[in-house]
């Protein structure tokens, strides 16, 4: 499969220079380790926010830096976690004098070096929230082993509104924490991808073939079947993230997110988000927020994600917020 890139070993350093180059006004290169920071740095007082993670998911990780989102990242090889010193980096850059979240996916390797990375920092104030709203990752009853996925992007933008408002440390955290606990997601998987330089893809299917449930790297879904209409399979995605929603529903008002996985074309997301749209004013839920597009992917895979966030007052009314980063902006 041709890949329009230099060389394997050079891909990730590159893009992440052209995105630097792209967005000068909003991110810039951290000094250690492959980190990149928002331009300007936290302002003094302020909370920072921390993430990382593998590439290969772009916009996720380091695209959700800015005003109002993550402060800075911390990024590894192609589905690899950041290495230490980056994570280190990542924290010191985040520091505004007030302590930092670490808000990232929860992937073992990622967990490791975070965990390090805190211990040497030059910051003792320091949290952590993990994204786990990738609910066929492990049952409800074992949420806290779920992997997190698209929805910490709701989870970053929340965080960082809250942030915004000069909100403490506590608070910042409390606000991520409610948003990963009100957020769930389900992937379903066309055709796998290949990670650059390998001779295989991560994971085969057969051309008739999808899997619901499919991971972001790969990881094994919830079952494998003949390809359906869309409205079929949306009507299953939207039914199995419902049933696992927040026992508080009475706001009944929702932000929903359809994401592409890399190769699926627009139409196809907007026109899942019709049915899922349709379905969910059926069952007498408001969308507030509807999102469309590519906000977390994984390489060359076909495919889509569903994400409802669950929301409540405050939550609504922070992810409404005034915020900026290369791939979302509120006005």
């Amino acid at each position: 499969m041709k890949k329009f890139i230099n060389a394997p070993e050079s891909y990730v350093d590159d893009m992440l220079t052209g995105l630097v180059m792209a967005h000068p006004d909003i991110v810039r290169k951290g000094k250690q380790g492959r980190t990149l920071a928002r331009c300007g740095g936290v302002p003094k007082g302020r909370v920072g926010i921390a993430t990382g993670g593998g590439a290969g998911h772009l916009p996720l990780f380091a695209g959700y830096l800015g005003e109002g989102f993550a402060d800075s990242c911390a990024v590894g090889n192609v589905f690899e976690g950041p290495n230490l010193q980056s994570c280190v980096d990542a924290i010191n850059l985040a520091d505004g004098g007030s302590g930092v979240l670490l808000l990232y996916g929860n992937y073992g390797g990622d967990r490791m070096n975070f965990d390090m990375a805190s211990k040497l920092a030059a910051i003792n104030d320091i949290e952590t929230v993990l994204a786990t709203d990738d609910i066929a990752s492990a049952s409800r009853e074992e949420m806290s082993q779920r992997r997190g996925v698209a929805g910490i992007v709701f989870a970053y933008k929340a965080a960082g509104a809250a942030a915004r408002t000069g909100a403490s440390l506590k608070d910042v955290a409390d606000i991520a924490r409610r948003t990963v606990a009100r957020t769930r997601t389900i992937g379903l998987g066309m055709k796998s991808c290949r990670l650059p330089g390998a001779t295989d893809e991560i994971s085969e299917l057969r051309d008739d073939e999808v899997e619901l449930g499919l991971g972001i790297h790969g990881e094994p879904g919830l079952w494998r079947r003949p390809m359906a209409s869309a409205d079929a399979l949306v009507d299953e995605m939207i039914g199995r993230l419902l049933e696992e929603g927040p026992d508080d529903m009475e706001h009944r008002r929702l932000a929903v997110m359809v994401n592409g996985l890399g190769a699926t074309p627009l139409e196809e997301l907007y026109i899942a988000f019709r049915r899922a749209g349709n379905v969910l004013t059926e069952r007498g839920l408001d969308v507030v927020m509807p999102l469309v597009g590519a906000f977390a992917t994984s390489m060359e895979m076909a495919g889509l994600s569903v994400t409802l966030c669950f929301l409540d007052d405050e939550l609504e009314k922070l992810l409404s917020a005034q915020a900026n980063c290369p791939f979302w902006s509120v006005q």
